[in-house]
């Protein structure tokens, strides 16, 4: 059985807020081949979902992973899906937001 992955409209926020970060800073060019990179790996994680480190003290089932030492990947592996939760970059204290989802990043 293979398992789909699905971005949390959070997930999506960070992703936009990330691409036009690097866009600004260096080029929409250079801002898409990073953010594609994350995406991909992120559906990646439907052939080995169980990767990174299981951080149930932050909530039940939740996993991270690190991408190129400076992402953060969030997600929580369900019955027919992957989920990714947030993508957190340079240092942003993930633990925190998720912690309490009401909190403004």
């Amino acid at each position: 059985m293979s398992l789909s992955v699905v971005f949390t409209p959070e997930a999506q926020d960070h992703l936009v807020e990330l691409y036009r970060y690097i866009a600004d800073a260096a080029s929409s060019e250079v801002a898409a081949r990073f953010t594609d990179t994350i995406v991909t790996f992120c559906e990646d994680l439907a052939a080995f979902p169980h990767r990174g480190t299981a951080r149930d003290d932050i909530r039940p089932g939740l996993r991270t992973v690190g991408f190129r030492r400076r992402v953060i990947i969030a997600f929580a592996v369900l019955d027919h899906a992957v989920v990714v939760i947030g993508v957190f970059y340079g240092g942003r204290d993930y633990e925190a937001i998720l912690n309490n989802p009401d909190a403004s990043e």
